[in-house]
């Protein structure tokens, strides 16, 4: 009963982790760009990635780096969200009729994609740091909370692709307007706290 209480402790904590990659997937997912499996696949994977390798850094770094890192971390995936959504506004906002898309950067490879796994599996570090205090097992904890990113990126992506077939180019000011609110939640969670 003890192991079924702690793996559903550490499925909520992974849902939660989660739910950043979710809605960065969506707005991804509503770019006129088509999804392949090729970028399904590298959003899905990179998000998972660091989500899991985050929480396991996390652990592994002890409460010192942590602790550093807590008095900044939040204003990092402000400054990295604010950064991709800006472009996704500028984008949406452009002045061609129509948007193709070519004229539209790829945000499954890359830079975006880097800065968009970082930002949003920086609160996985700190969750590392607790899942040490819990004495959880951190390789299952780690693997969960990737797997769970990855589900729920990619159910991000095609719920994102009906959006943008429904909304166009507003789509991708919306999508940018949300990864901002995204950055501007996680800093007033971190100062609030």
């Amino acid at each position: 009963m003890k192991k079924m209480n702690e793996f559903l402790i550490l499925l909520l904590i992974a849902v939660g982790l989660a739910v950043d990659c979710f809605t960065v997937s969506l707005c991804i997912g509503s770019s006129p760009r088509p999804l392949t499996f090729r970028s399904v696949f590298r959003v899905s994977f990179h998000f998972g990635l660091f989500q899991g390798g985050m929480a396991f850094l996390g652990w592994l770094l002890g409460t010192s780096l942590v602790q550093l890192l807590a008095n900044v971390d939040h204003w990092i995936a402000l400054l990295l969200l604010a950064w991709v959504g800006g472009r996704m506004i500028l984008e949406g906002v452009s002045a061609q009729r129509e948007l193709p898309e070519e004229s539209c950067e790829d945000r499954t490879r890359g830079s975006s994609l880097v800065m968009l796994s970082i930002a949003t599996s920086i609160d996985s570090l700190g969750v590392g740091l607790s899942l040490a205090f819990m004495d959880a097992n951190i390789t299952s904890a780690s693997l969960l909370i990737g797997i769970i990113s990855l589900i729920l990126s990619i159910a991000g992506l095609f719920g994102g692709r009906r959006i943008g077939q429904r909304f166009g180019k507003r789509a991708g000011v919306i999508g940018g307007l949300v990864l901002i609110i995204i950055g501007l939640r996680i800093v007033i969670a971190h100062t609030i706290a």
